[in-house]
């Protein structure tokens, strides 16, 4: 099955459960299910050295390499060499975008997941403004990003935003396509944008007018993450963020301030 329809840890009881992935949905579904599984087994494409560990917290669930063979007999071999005889394998292995209602002409197409061609994962420059798509970006804190891709398209529509000329935003998409084939990445990790995801929200931020991110919020995120692979489940408790409690009241009260005045959108 497919992480989409996973609800309730409930069904899985007393089951031994492989998760196919090690992103988001994988860490949500893992420590759900821990309570009531017999054994949890995560299968990670980004440890390929023999990984098997168990997982910090936790005295059912391992993380492994990812996975050699399955079998019909439930047996699934993983590259680490360990076996494990499964009751479920679990996908949680991503989406993949797809638009049957939408029409036009070849000029906006999914490649590979790449959904394009986007100007800053949102217009398609042909199209513009007239069409424009939100949330196609992963890996990120998502509501922050939307909100101001939102704003951003609220502004253009309105008359308040300036687009550059169809010619700008083509060049600039395909010199964004240029940078990742140069890097190595693949064309589905195309609106992955955690490397880059502050910068990206600044500069929709910057379009609108407003404030962007401080500095602090990166920091807490990379705390955040730390803290979570070690104390999954008390990182929350044992947050030590009194020097950022400053910096975060300034920032609130420029948001709110920009937000106020940006109300008529």
């Amino acid at each position: 099955m497919h992480s989409h329809n996973y609800r309730i840890p409930e069904p899985f009881r007393d089951q031994v459960v492989i998760l196919v992935g090690n992103s988001f949905s994988a860490e949500d579904i893992s420590r759900d299910i821990a309570g009531v599984v017999k054994e949890v087994h995560v299968a990670s494409k980004f440890n390929e050295d023999g990984t098997y560990e168990k997982q910090p917290g936790y005295d059912n669930m391992w993380l492994h390499s990812m996975i050699e063979s399955a079998h019909e007999d439930g047996t699934v071999v993983f590259r680490n060499g360990r076996v494990v005889l499964a009751d479920v394998i679990l996908h949680c292995t991503g989406y993949k975008y797809r638009f049957p209602f939408l029409e036009t002409n070849g000029i906006v197409t999914v490649d590979d997941n790449r959904v394009g061609p986007l100007y800053k994962h949102v217009f398609p420059p042909a199209l513009a403004p007239w069409i424009s798509f939100v949330g196609i970006i992963w890996k990120t804190v998502p509501f922050p990003g939307y909100e101001l891709q939102s704003k951003w398209i609220a502004g253009v529509l309105s008359g308040r935003i300036m687009l550059p000329s169809q010619q700008e935003m083509m060049e600039d998409v395909n010199a964004f396509y240029s940078k990742l084939e140069a890097s190595g990445k693949p064309k589905r990790y195309t609106h992955n944008i955690i490397d880059y995801q502050y910068e990206y929200n600044n500069w929709l931020a910057a379009q609108c007018g407003g404030p962007g991110f401080a500095e602090w919020r990166d920091r807490m995120l990379y705390e955040t993450v730390k803290n979570k692979s070690i104390r999954p489940e008390t990182y929350r408790d044992e947050w030590e963020d009194e020097h950022l409690i400053s910096e975060a009241q300034e920032e609130f009260i420029n948001y709110t301030s920009y937000g106020a005045n940006d109300m008529h959108l």
